[in-house]
């Protein structure tokens, strides 16, 4: 997957913690990659900067044999270092202007979204090379991975639909927080239709599964 192919196709995006319970992190993102994730994010505050990069390379391995994408978040030092092709930023995080100006004009960028109003920025953000590439919604459910951060529900979902409609905007957008197999059809009913999960998949026995399962009904809830 090129990464200007993220505006037509991505659909399922994974944000995962370095897994050290577990220690299988080569294993659980080749699984994810297996079961049709097409961008995965590693978002894990607790690794220091060269933990971070040497998970970034068995990222890279495993997004490079499936032909995916992967994804840094916040730090702009980091993603430059990786060469990572996405990078995501918060409301609170380095600038999008600062962002484009450390990473340069080919790297996805993509911001979150808490309120309407951060919506109609992100859609106004000149688009592609010079602006934003995609933009999430949510938390549309409380979720322990963002603790403190209040659920906006699946009314900014709607919000986000309805103007990125009326503003012809093809800018991407994935609705995120505390999605999963129980209540993906309720996010789609809204009019997402790109997720972001964490917990459906990182909590799987069987990743593959999991996300094939997710992608599954997608498409059923899409029909």
């Amino acid at each position: 997957m090129s990464q200007d192919s993220l505006h037509t196709t991505a659909r399922l995006y994974l944000c995962t913690d370095a897994r050290r319970d577990r220690g299988d992190f080569a294993d659980f993102v080749d699984a994810a990659f297996t079961g049709g994730v097409d961008i995965i994010q590693l978002r894990d505050k607790s690794l220091e900067a060269s933990e971070e990069l040497e998970l970034l390379e068995v990222l890279h391995a495993a997004a490079q044999r499936h032909g995916r994408l992967w994804a840094v978040n916040d730090r702009a030092d980091i993603g430059s270092l990786s060469g990572a092709p996405v990078f995501h930023v918060g409301q609170k995080d380095i600038s999008l202007d600062a962002a484009r100006g450390f990473l340069g004009k080919d790297t996805v960028i993509g911001l979150s979204t808490h309120s309407p109003e951060q919506v109609d920025a992100a859609i106004a953000s000149s688009p592609g090379r010079k602006g934003l590439d995609y933009f999430c919604v949510g938390p549309v459910w409380a979720t322990p991975t963002k603790p403190g951060r209040a659920a906006v529900g699946l009314d900014l979902v709607r919000y986000a639909a309805e103007a990125t409609g009326r503003a012809g905007s093809p800018l991407p957008w994935f609705a995120i927080g505390g999605i999963d197999l129980g209540n993906v059809e309720e996010v789609v009913d809204a009019g997402a239709r790109r997720i972001v999960v964490v917990r459906a998949i990182t909590d799987a026995d069987d990743p593959a599964h999991a996300a094939g399962a997710l992608l599954a009904a997608l498409d059923a809830a899409d029909s």
